[in-house]
């Protein structure tokens, strides 16, 4: 069985430790198997790349690399990093993810 995660693809989430700690971005992918995520404009590598069809020229190009889940924190509406919850919903009977700081129901 698959453990719950905080994090989903599309989420705005906050870097809380490591190099790039206190910048921000959406998540782009999120491996559940190994518990990482790969988030837009954080955590960039240089990779070389041979010249091929997509880049003629070659070279070096940056590339986002996974982050670990437990060192990203999701942004509520107020913009500020919270921990996040799970309560039924009283509409739909749902589970939704709430904000912990706000209270406020995560999208």
């Amino acid at each position: 069985m698959q453990k719950k995660l905080h994090i989903k693809k599309g989420d705005n989430v906050m870097v809380i430790s490591g190099e790039n700690k206190g910048r921000q971005g959406k998540v782009l992918v999120v491996d559940t198997k190994k518990g990482k995520a790969i988030v837009e404009g954080v955590n960039l590598v240089s990779k070389h790349t041979r010249p091929n069809a997509a880049n003629p020229q070659g070279g070096i190009v940056k590339k986002e690399a996974p982050i670990t889940l437990s060192n990203l924190m999701v942004i509520d509406g107020s913009g500020k990093p919270t921990r996040v919850g799970r309560k039924l919903d009283e509409k739909t009977g749902k589970l939704v993810r709430y904000s912990k700081k706000s209270g406020e129901v995560i999208k």
